[in-house]
């Protein structure tokens, strides 16, 4: 996912660094891998900066605020690592520079139901100049059906606003740590403060990705907007491959039988084998796992070095949003109901795992390194 994050950023043509901000260990192979991968796929410079401890997304930040003012920019770009969409990024840019000096921040925004908008960052707008009149981070009662999408356009003046809330947070907490929350401590205050804060709306698809089965919907949207924006990039059926239904996107790496049926929705990684007779809808394979022959795959996540048996049957649950109602996001459902019992959701095999020939997988989750004996039905492997 955040090949997407840093692929929709190199698509603004005056973006000239992307900064990797966590606290991810530095040193991880795979990280290091996709940092260095993707400078090069965009010909852009690409870095990680690790925070010394979990800092917030406003203390990570401020933290690394010399780093981010290098080259007198003149705004930057800050995504969450946790969304998804199609981001109206050059719209918003050119929004952001219509309006006055003293705003220091923009906030891209969609619209919720009222139901789930309490689940997210709430906005009040002034409808005549956008400006943000209040703003409350999750409220316990309705405020808004406009919410916050975790992508902004930020001033660099916004640093004082940073460093002076971080100064506030020292003397009322009495501690050193440079945590800091950018929707309770800077963009709650800056609504308060008025015309230093305004949105920017769009009715484009957006996600946000708290549960495995977010994975499955974005991938779905990704891959129709690679239909729309990159068809090259998708699997074409064709009289010697296998049957492709709908949007599919398949590694070129990767194996796949010319008896395999895929789709639609699937995405197939890099040196992934997927074998005769296979089916596979609504489903994410990953790096270098193994679809055994006639095996059946739906709604679920292959992980990296797995294995699927012959004539097993791994499937899962949709938690898509209710297509009846309009604006309805993905619900974040918790991993238990009220009675202890585990709520129906997409299948996930975890890396290098061994599904048996035969076996049925049903709405479960396996964690990595195991190797599965039997058929599991709505369980965790541990």
């Amino acid at each position: 996912m955040m090949q997407h994050l840093v692929e929709a950023c190199c698509g603004l043509p005056c973006v000239r660094e992307i900064l990797l901000i966590g606290f991810y260990p530095a040193d991880d192979a795979d990280l290091a891998g996709f940092v260095k991968s993707a400078s090069r796929e965009y010909g852009l410079p690409v870095r990680y900066l690790q925070e010394y401890a979990a800092l917030g997304t406003a203390g990570g930040i401020h933290h690394f605020r010399d780093q981010i003012r290098r080259g007198d920019p003149e705004a930057f770009l800050l995504i969450h690592g946790d969304v998804c969409g199609h981001f109206p990024l050059a719209e918003m840019l050119a929004f952001h520079r219509s309006l006055p000096k003293s705003n220091l921040v923009t906030v891209l925004a969609t619209e919720a139901t009222r139901q789930q908008s309490l689940s997210y960052g709430c906005i009040v707008e002034d409808k005549a100049t956008h400006q943000v009149l209040h703003y409350v981070e999750k409220p316990s009662t309705f405020v808004s059906a406009v919410i916050n999408c975790g992508v902004y356009l930020c001033s660099p003046d916004v640093f004082q606003r940073t460093g002076a809330a971080l100064r506030d947070r020292h003397a009322r907490e009495g501690d050193s740590l440079d945590a800091l929350s950018l929707e309770h401590d800077v963009l709650a205050p800056l609504a308060a403060a008025g015309r230093q804060l305004h949105v920017f709306q769009t009715s484009r698809w957006w996600s946000q990705l708290k549960t495995a089965g977010s994975a499955i919907y974005a991938n779905r949207h990704y891959l129709e907007l690679y239909r729309r924006e990159h068809p090259e990039r998708l699997a074409q059926p064709g009289p010697d491959g296998p049957t492709i239904l709908g949007d599919v996107f398949v590694h070129s790496t990767a194996s796949v039988d010319p008896t395999a049926t895929l789709g639609p929705n699937v995405s197939v990684g890099p040196g992934a084998r997927i074998g005769a007779g296979v089916r596979i809808r609504e489903s994410l394979v990953l790096a270098n796992a193994t679809v055994c022959d006639h095996a059946l795959v739906l709604h679920s996540i292959v992980g990296l070095d797995s294995s699927v048996g012959a004539w097993s049957r791994v499937e899962g649950t949709p938690c898509d949003p209710n297509p009846d109602r309009p604006f309805a996001k993905m619900e974040n459902v918790p991993l238990f109901n009220a009675d202890g019992r585990l709520n129906p959701s997409i299948t996930v095999l975890g890396c290098h795992v061994s599904v048996p020939a035969e076996a049925i997988v049903l709405n479960s989750i396996v964690l990595p390194h195991k190797d599965l004996a039997q058929s599991y039905k709505n369980e965790i492997i541990l």
